[in-house]
């Protein structure tokens, strides 16, 4: 058996292609929980000084996957939600400010920003379905606006952004530049200095293969003073295990946006999940999944009225394919592939399928078997 066979031992029958929602864990992630569940009860916070190594180790493996100048660029948050909500409500607006979006944001890359209203910030969503989507997002940088907020990947269509040049212009316009990297941290490459990004986020639980409530925020040096704390504890403290001290300052590292207690048990499975990662390598594991995305899309496209609702290009796509069937309601066809241990799901108006650099063709190959059948009937 290969190591990945080894390590996603999947139920027999089981087609999994949601891993823009949530992913399957790898066994050495199980193991890391099951170990530390069993030595909480056997010995309690008794080996406290480990589990920070383990930790201090999720921080360096996640540096190392974004290519953040230093650890202490980074911050480890629950969600992708709450460290845009940090840039958010962290930043000094005035009214008349103007933040820039799609109009293929997840909800958590736009209601953040249209919260900002009773401010007076202005929130544009621009049209990403022309030929240029990022001309468009370039042309929408005005005199007004603060901030750029982009996702990295469209989370229905599967669109891949040139984020280096995204990165460029709004340096050369003076807008901030934010990234949702959520669908595409562990399935590409991604480099927070070759895009030259201000902030980037991601939650663990999709392509990086981790639990919920486990992300990660990195926000440039120069800014992380100039957002605005709203969260204080003892966690996010220059000097966190000096109890008594009576004078206290944030930390000058980004862990000042951690206000308490860590998520150990979440740090235990995510760093287990990307050492496999870096086992197997960013490079190897985005070939990989290109391949499978593509053998998707081109078993799709034999089959009579299927849709296509992502870009054909690979260069403009990651690890989601949605599409529609002639004939089928969503909804219905949702549940039949459900009904068959399809797991995938309805996004943007059509089902999405989102393999990873493991999924087995053998998956792939019984999934379009089924749907030629469906096609037929």
């Amino acid at each position: 058996m290969s190591l990945l066979q080894d390590e996603f031992a999947q139920a027999d029958g089981l087609r999994y292609l949601n891993h823009a929602a949530v992913a399957p864990w790898p066994k050495r992630a199980t193991r890391a929980v099951q170990s530390f569940a069993e030595e909480n009860c056997r010995l309690g916070a008794r080996d406290y000084p480990d589990w920070i190594i383990v930790e201090r180790r999720l921080r360096e493996r996640l540096a190392r996957l974004l290519n953040t100048p230093a650890t202490a660029d980074l911050a480890l948050v629950k969600n992708t939600s709450e460290a845009l909500s940090f840039v958010a409500f962290g930043l000094d607006w005035n009214a008349g400010d103007q933040v820039v979006i799609s109009d293929q944001e997840f909800p958590s890359n736009r209601v953040v920003w249209e919260a900002l209203k009773r401010f007076g910030v202005n929130t544009l969503q621009v049209p990403l379905n022309g030929s240029d989507p990022e001309g468009a997002l370039i042309a929408a940088i005005g005199p007004r606006t603060r901030l750029l907020s982009i996702s990295a990947v469209q989370y229905a269509s599967g669109l891949r952004l040139d984020l280096q040049r995204l990165g460029q212009e709004c340096r050369k316009r003076g807008a901030l530049f934010c990234v949702d990297a959520i669908q595409q941290l562990g399935a590409l490459p991604f480099d927070v200095q070759a895009i030259d990004c201000d902030f980037a986020m991601a939650d663990g639980h999709k392509w990086m293969l981790g639990p919920e409530g486990l992300g990660v925020f990195y926000c440039r040096a120069d800014l992380r003073q100039q957002l605005k704390l709203h969260e204080y504890g003892w966690h996010m403290l220059e000097h966190p295990g000096d109890y008594e001290r009576p004078d206290w300052e944030p930390s000058r590292t980004a862990r000042r946006f951690e206000c308490g207690s860590p998520n150990m048990l979440g740090a235990m499975a995510l760093e287990a999940s990307l050492s496999l990662l870096e086992e197997v390598g960013m490079e190897h594991v985005a070939k990989d999944l290109a391949e499978r995305v593509q053998w998707l899309q081109d078993g799709l496209v034999r089959i009579p009225g299927v849709q296509l609702l992502s870009p054909l290009n690979p260069l403009r796509r990651a690890g989601i394919l949605s599409f529609r069937l002639d004939g089928w309601d969503n909804q219905v066809l949702f549940e039949r592939l459900r009904a068959e241990q399809v797991v995938c799901a309805q996004r943007g108006g059509g089902i999405r399928f989102s393999p990873h650099f493991y999924t087995e063709f053998r998956v792939l190959d019984e999934t379009l078997a089924l749907l030629r059948q469906l096609a037929d009937t």
